[in-house]
């Protein structure tokens, strides 16, 4: 298929898969809601636009570099599900041991609050340069790809761009709501642990399926 677009006939998965890892509360979702605790809606909601223009950068990057190999090796493809999976259940496991941590990183921002561009320009460098965002663009997104429809590479930043666009949308929320409430967040420890906790069992259940999926060949 020489369409410069394809779309992958799992596409609806992908898009319910993706809502499901945007929602839960991982290092981006933190990361917003320091700022907002720390700073306010308006901070939080420019972290989050620079924040996805860079991670969609970096998810056009290694759709570019990955595309192609995944179009001539099956065997690259089965072991891309496999590494996805075992990274998605570290995630989760890395968020619960380290729930407690992260909870007090979010706690303990201050300073002189950023003006709105530096917290985009920070949030982009954040995004883009995130060795998590690498890795998880390459092993998650792969999952879902129509290796017979051809034109992985097209594939991959379309699935990049939806992420991408949830991730405004619903990280934006988790901001806006964080602002809102920042006293109550800020007061309660166990409330962000639990958040934290929440994502990880989230994330260890996607990367059990996945590696479910790899097993059977799908």
């Amino acid at each position: 298929m020489n369409s410069l677009i394809v779309v992958p006939s799992r596409i609806w998965e992908y898009f319910i898969a993706a809502v499901v890892i945007v929602l839960a509360p991982g290092p981006s979702v933190l990361f917003v809601i320091a700022r907002a605790i720390a700073w306010g809606r308006a901070t939080a909601v420019a972290t989050v636009i620079g924040n996805v223009a860079g991670a969609f950068t970096l998810s056009v990057v290694v759709a570019v570099g990955l595309g192609p190999i995944l179009q001539r090796s099956e065997i690259a493809f089965i072991s891309v599900q496999v590494l996805g999976g075992l990274y998605l259940v570290y995630l989760g496991i890395t968020a619960i041991k380290h729930s407690q941590i992260h909870a007090n990183d979010i706690t303990n921002q201050g300073g002189i609050r950023p003006s709105k561009w530096r917290s985009i320009r920070e949030g982009f460098w954040v995004g883009a340069l995130n060795p998590k965002g690498m890795v998880f663009f390459a092993a998650i997104l792969p999952q879902f790809v129509d290796r017979e429809a051809g034109n992985i590479t097209s594939q991959l930043i379309l699935m990049g761009a939806i992420f991408a666009l949830l991730a405004l949308f619903f990280d934006s929320g988790w901001g806006v709501l964080a602002g809102t409430i920042r006293n109550w967040l800020a007061t309660e420890l166990k409330r962000l642990v639990l958040m934290r906790m929440t994502g990880g069992i989230v994330m260890i259940i996607l990367g059990l399926l996945t590696l479910l999926s790899a097993i059977r060949g799908e």
